[in-house]
């Protein structure tokens, strides 16, 4: 993330897509970044808000972002892609691609693997929430259909706080 912010443009804002309740937008914007945290729940949205005061939120859908054309330096999708359909990944990405600047550098991660994993009860809430795993040569693909250029790949496995589930960065750039 921290080489993300070094080569974003000066002055443009950074985009924290699916930001949740907006720590990855917050910790940006600590590292001087203008972020720009937008994800598709109200009640995420207005927990940033209330928690980040300094951060920017808007509501809005992965496959129609609430961004003018080439207004974002950067932007990053820290885990948001795994609440898409395989089949809503090429939307999402060219609205991506729709949103940065030439040259403007795109980082993704998700789990790693082909399972669907439904939850009913996550941190003692009901919910009912589905986490697609992609395989990292899947997402590469799509990313380079939208028009992306591939500049970094690294896999990890879990820490010992997380799921066990390996994980995957993807680091792509718009080209000029």
């Amino acid at each position: 993330m921290a080489s993300l912010l070094e080569q974003s443009e000066p002055g443009f804002p950074v985009a924290d897509l699916g930001c949740g309740p907006g720590h990855v937008a917050a910790w940006m914007a600590e590292r001087g970044a203008k972020s720009v945290g937008i994800d598709l729940s109200a009640a995420m949205v207005s927990a940033g808000r209330r928690e980040y005061p300094d951060v920017e939120f808007r509501e809005g859908d992965l496959l129609a972002l609430p961004a003018a054309d080439g207004e974002f330096g950067s932007a990053v999708a820290c885990y948001s892609v795994i609440h898409l359909e395989p089949s809503e990944l090429p939307k999402a990405f060219a609205e991506v691609y729709r949103v940065l600047r030439p040259s403007g550098h795109f980082l993704v991660t998700f789990h790693v693997g082909t399972e669907v994993r439904h939850l009913d009860e996550w941190w003692d809430h009901e919910v009912n929430v589905d986490f697609y795993f992609y395989e990292p040569t899947q997402v590469i693909d799509l990313l380079k259909d939208a028009g992306f250029t591939l500049e970094m790949q690294m896999e990890r496995v879990h820490y010992p706080d997380e799921v066990d589930t390996r994980r995957a960065y993807l680091l792509a750039r718009r080209p000029s």
